[in-house]
């Protein structure tokens, strides 16, 4: 009996999935980075208190452009996981205002860390607790930081109700727990470091568990949705 292998067309569908995996990659590994980073520089500093001075303030000073160079390679892996997320989700649930709203969170990475943060709550030691007037680059630190958290805040909402949608409940719950928690963290971070009695001497705390809470979800989405891609595998059909 005659026996015809058939062997379908080779596709060059590999190389655009891979390259999926990748940008999906560099989503996994910003936020871990990101709060190394800041951690290990915070314990370094003389005179830095982690529990009450904000991330954005290492960036002063000698070895200031450490967290500068941080913020840049966070908001540029982040930029690439925007791109990922939408070369996964393409038309479906979240599939656009998903990575957009990561997108435009890593661009206020971006712009933080191109401008340098005003000092604030005495650091550097030395200077007042707040300005009276900002600086041009402390104006626009804070303004790209006004927008990202929001975009990373509603991003959460979004893909609950994407989850919703999928019936997957304990992503959705996580989304929406993570949503509540980042938004209650962001409050008090921002009460803080407006010198508000009682909220001052944590507000790096309060901000730090913040950023925590949000990189951590932005983690292990990209982990979740690099585990969703089919495999690559090709295969070769026998017929008779």
């Amino acid at each position: 009996m005659a026996t015809t292998i058939l062997v379908p067309p080779t596709t060059p569908p590999t190389r655009p999935s891979r390259t999926t995996k990748t940008l999906l990659l560099c989503g996994a590994v910003a936020g871990p980075l990101f709060v190394l980073a800041f951690l290990i520089q915070g314990a370094a500093r003389d005179d830095y208190d982690q529990l009450r001075h904000p991330v954005s303030s290492l960036a002063i000073g000698t070895y200031g452009w450490i967290q500068t160079a941080n913020f840049l390679l966070c908001g540029l892996l982040t930029l690439a996981f925007a791109v990922g997320v939408r070369r996964t989700l393409r038309r479906g649930k979240a599939g656009t205002w998903g990575p957009l709203l990561i997108g435009v969170w890593a661009i206020g990475l971006l712009g933080s860390g191109a401008f340098i943060t005003d000092p604030i709550s005495g650091y550097p030691p030395g200077t007042p607790d707040q300005l009276p007037e900002h600086t041009t680059s402390g104006a626009l630190h804070d303004g790209f930081a006004l927008f990202g958290f929001p975009a990373l805040l509603i991003v959460f909402f979004v893909f609950t109700r994407k989850f919703v949608g999928q019936r997957r409940y304990g992503w959705a719950s996580y989304s929406a727990l993570t949503g509540l928690a980042f938004l209650a963290g962001d409050i008090l971070a921002s009460a803080g470091f407006s010198q508000a009695a009682g909220l001052v001497d944590l507000a790096g705390l309060y901000q730090r568990i913040t950023v925590v809470i949000g990189l951590l979800w932005l983690t292990l989405l990209a982990l979740h949705l690099r585990s969703q891609l089919p495999s690559t595998t090709t295969h070769r059909h026998t017929s008779r």
